[in-house]
């Protein structure tokens, strides 16, 4: 029987010490979120910033509630939530002039483009995941491609949304046949002419593609070997080995890299604001210019005042949500096939 040495005195300080530290670090950063949210929920509802909750500010909102001498309710210069309600979902709207503010074309271009992005990457991320994880090429020339792939994503956005812009009349040029032959579908009924949102969704793809990439041949090299071994013992072929066996054992690894993938189309702001066009037109048309939320707060944050900094405050809140919720369904779907898989 092996008997456990008791620490000494400098371990155990040490000990102490790294779980107190540990627990400032996890408590600031719980701090953090719940400050993101506060403040962006703060700045939906009410018009001003958060130090009006400071009651010695001379524009406190305890102040207005107080004297209650003024047009707004209780003294309090109410945002875009109270003011524009769950409309503000559905309306595609954005006039300024007559403050009349709707985010559904951001909403729009936002999951269009990310699901545009995803569509493509995930089948070329999965697909070169499997490529450098199999003995097709040489090691090293795998290992040179694979590191090539990884340096997209030390790419500077801007430097993406340069290159987009550069290669603007290429894309033009090949999109124009699928105007001219398939312009019955809503999906290709604007012809071609400028920044859009399929040249956005495709600058999306070159940024998915390396995370994507990353954790997919990581969850593939990470399959045990007898796997693979006891499918060749059987008689499989390479590719049914790759379909039904090491694909389903990292499934739970490419779905989470999807997903974090995802959570970046969703966020992107400087190569997709470049690239998109701006346009808070709705329209259906990948060829069209349109608009996504964090374009939307890019474009615009800087010159807004009053009612309009709320509504940006509102769509800010709106993609915080949709992050969310794509990070709690990959939480639940990388469980159930890690269950499903184990």
């Amino acid at each position: 029987m092996f008997s456990r040495k008791k620490p000494s005195w400098l371990e155990q300080l040490v000990d102490r010490g790294f779980i107190r530290v540990t627990a400032v670090l996890a408590s600031v950063v719980s701090l953090t979120v719940f400050g993101i949210f506060f403040t962006v929920g703060f700045q939906a509802i009410f018009q001003g910033d958060v130090s009006s909750l400071l009651p010695w500010n001379q524009d406190s909102i305890w102040q207005g509630i107080a004297a209650w001498n003024d047009e707004e309710t209780f003294g309090v210069r109410w945002g875009a939530i109270p003011h524009f309600g769950l409309g503000f979902l559905a309306n595609s709207s954005w006039n300024p002039v007559r403050n009349d503010y709707g985010a559904l074309t951001p909403i729009y271009g936002t999951l269009m483009t990310s699901a545009l992005a995803l569509l493509l990457a995930v089948p070329l991320g999965v697909g070169t995941a499997i490529f450098l994880t199999e003995d097709f090429l040489p090691q090293k020339l795998r290992a040179t491609i694979g590191f090539m792939v990884e340096l997209l994503a030390a790419i500077p956005s801007v430097v993406l949304g340069l290159w987009a812009v550069a290669m603007l009349n290429s894309f033009l040029a090949v999109a124009l046949p699928l105007h001219n032959y398939l312009g019955w579908l809503p999906f290709f009924a604007t012809e071609p002419s400028g920044p859009n949102l399929a040249m956005a969704s495709l600058i999306l793809v070159v940024m998915l593609l390396p995370i994507i990439t990353a954790i997919s041949r990581d969850s593939l090299n990470q399959v045990p070997l007898e796997l693979r071994q006891g499918a060749y013992a059987i008689g499989a072929t390479r590719w049914t080995t790759i379909f039904q066996v090491l694909i389903p054992a990292a499934i739970s690894g490419i779905v989470g890299g999807t997903m974090l993938a995802l959570g970046r189309a969703l966020g992107e702001t400087m190569a997709v604001t470049m690239i998109i066009g701006n346009s808070m037109n709705l329209s259906a048309s990948w060829f069209s210019p349109s608009s996504t939320i964090a374009s939307l707060l890019a474009n615009q944050f800087g010159e807004a005042d009053d009612i309009q900094v709320s509504a940006l405050y509102y769509a800010a809140l709106v993609l915080i949500i949709l992050t969310v919720l794509v990070n709690i369904c990959a939480q639940i779907i990388v469980k159930r096939l890690a269950l499903k898989y184990d």
